[in-house]
């Protein structure tokens, strides 16, 4: 069937959707899948390389970071980019629009890669600065350029899938797939960027960083070329009235305030009138972020005018929360410590050619490519006999999964303590289980949240499972820093903080599967 905007799909039900379509959805999904591609390609690109560059000695063209403090910057960072996409998500629905505001992010993504890769760019012009010139800006380009890189992927990151969602009326039965395709370029990206920004930081380290803005550059290109795609959606809605124009000028008087404390907080930083103690900022950070946790589940129960019902909902939900931020606590090792445990202590000869150490962060992505299928069509095949898991207990599995990953790191550990290289299938045997782990968890965690959350607390509860992801991002820094086998003695201790790991994890995985049936009687009528 056509209309005048081309073929219409069918699903029994007639959907009618305000434009050209593809393959049975709005042609705007390809637009907005190969955006989402390019922009994670440019984030696992760098995530890849990241920690190695901290922990690579100057002489050898890295920053020459230690452990602790490079684990700290990483679990900082990586916190970053989560917590602000609360701030980005305002961005665009209070200032810009869902489009904008995308567009705006993934300029400044692309130019903090390629501040990042400044150095290098210089490097390529001869001794044209002195090598005390060349390490500062070294320095100085790397933490501008991940500042630049956490502000436009905040902006990015929550709004696009927002415009996907839009795409489809309500009540669609294609939603679901599209979400499927976008999320598989996400991985698509997050596959091949390790491979093709490891290869050329052999040669140097500032080229892997451009090649991740180039992707991102890509991306932009192609989002511009066919914008014509989204016509219609997300855009502002213009102010309704007087009063609401005030409300605008008033809120982007605020938006600019944000922006220039930031800019004077990075020149106050960069100038050395502050010195930063990241492992600092970093401990202090995530009891702040406790703190604030609480304080607001408080104010919730407490002047939150909810229902008995929605209470009980909502303490379920404080429970999803804790057990998901224990869970990325560990699974966001892999580009820290597992990371370090690939470059220091994995045997990765092969044929005579040695893989370079970031291959090794693209194996999640191709099993996630490879059995996510498999796993949603057990769920489905389960659920038709009445034996589908809860989604409590799918989560007790997701972190009982996680530390079965980090007990064969443990038999691993042993092998390097012993003074002797691991063998990489150690790493692929681990990043199997947590890739399992995280086909059990992740898919439920967000879906559960935005279930029970509360009508008219929606949008701040899945702020609040966002949180709980940047959490679990700055502990796994901030352990990585404690597990990376750094020095003699922390490499003879590595088994047993492995095997903490695995205590913790299949520990609360345990004590989950226990109090699942209570968990489920708060959770009401939803399953």
């Amino acid at each position: 069937m056509e209309n005048k905007f081309g073929k219409v799909p069918t699903d029994g039900n007639l959907e009618l959707f305000p434009g050209p379509t593809i393959f049975g959805h709005p042609k705007g999904l390809m637009t907005l899948f190969f955006t989402e591609m390019w922009e994670r390609f440019s984030y696992y690109g760098m995530r890849a390389l990241l920690i190695l560059f901290m922990t690579t000695a100057v002489i050898d063209g890295g920053l020459g970071f230690d452990d602790r403090t490079s684990g700290a910057i990483y679990g900082l960072y990586t916190m970053g980019v989560y917590l602000l996409a609360l701030p980005g998500g305002w961005f665009a629905d209070r200032l810009f629009g869902l489009k904008k505001t995308v567009w705006y992010g993934g300029i400044i993504i692309a130019i903090g890669h390629f501040t990042m890769a400044l150095p290098g760019i210089f490097s390529l012009f001869g001794e044209s600065l002195q090598k005390n010139s060349l390490d500062s800006l070294d320095t100085n380009s790397f933490f501008l350029g991940l500042i630049l890189i956490v502000v436009g992927t905040g902006l990015l990151k929550p709004n696009i899938s927002s415009i996907v969602g839009q795409l489809y009326p309500d009540g669609s039965t294609k939603r679901d797939a599209g979400f499927s395709i976008f999320y598989m370029g996400i991985n698509l990206g997050a596959f091949i960027a390790p491979i093709a920004c490891s290869t050329v930081a052999v040669y140097d380290w500032h080229f892997g960083f451009g090649l991740a803005g180039l992707g991102m550059v890509i991306g932009l290109i192609q989002y511009k070329m066919s914008l014509g795609t989204l016509e219609g959606k997300g855009e502002l809605l213009p102010p309704q009235g007087e009063s609401e124009e005030r409300k605008l000028k008033s809120m982007k008087r605020g938006g600019l305030a944000f922006v220039v404390a930031l800019f004077l907080l990075v020149a106050i930083v960069f100038t050395g009138f502050v010195e930063i103690d990241a492992f600092g900022i970093a401990r202090l950070s995530y009891k702040i972020i406790g703190v604030i946790t609480v304080v607001y589940f408080a104010y919730v129960f407490a002047f939150g005018g909810l229902t008995s019902d929605e209470k009980k909902k909502t303490g379920a939900i404080v429970i999803v929360i804790l057990f998901s931020a224990l869970f990325w606590s560990g699974f966001e090792q892999a580009g820290s410590t597992l990371n370090l445990f690939a470059e220091r202590f994995t045997d990765r000869s092969f044929l005579g050619w040695e893989i370079p150490t970031g291959y090794f962060q693209s194996i999640n992505s191709m099993f996630i490519i490879i059995f996510a299928p498999f796993f949603g069509a057990m769920w489905v095949w389960l659920g038709r006999r009445n034996l589908e898991p809860s989604s409590p207990a799918k989560f007790a599995f997701g972190l009982i999964l996680l530390g079965l990953g980090f007990l064969v790191m443990y038999f691993a550990a042993k092998i390097a303590a012993s003074g002797e290289l691991a063998a990489p299938t150690w790493l692929v045997f681990t990043y199997m289980l947590h890739t399992f782990g995280e086909l059990s968890l992740s898919p439920v965690g967000l879906s559960l949240t935005t279930k029970l959350a509360p009508k008219k607390f929606q949008g701040q509860m899945m702020g609040m499972w966002f949180i709980s992801v940047a959490l679990g991002n700055l502990f796994a820094g901030l352990i990585s820093g404690e597990v990376s086998g750094g020095t003699e003695d922390a490499l003879a201790e590595m088994p047993s903080q492995y095997f903490l790991i695995v205590s913790i994890a299949v520990g609360a995985g345990l004590l989950l599967l226990l109090i699942s049936k209570p968990i489920r009687k708060l959770m009401g009528n939803v399953h």
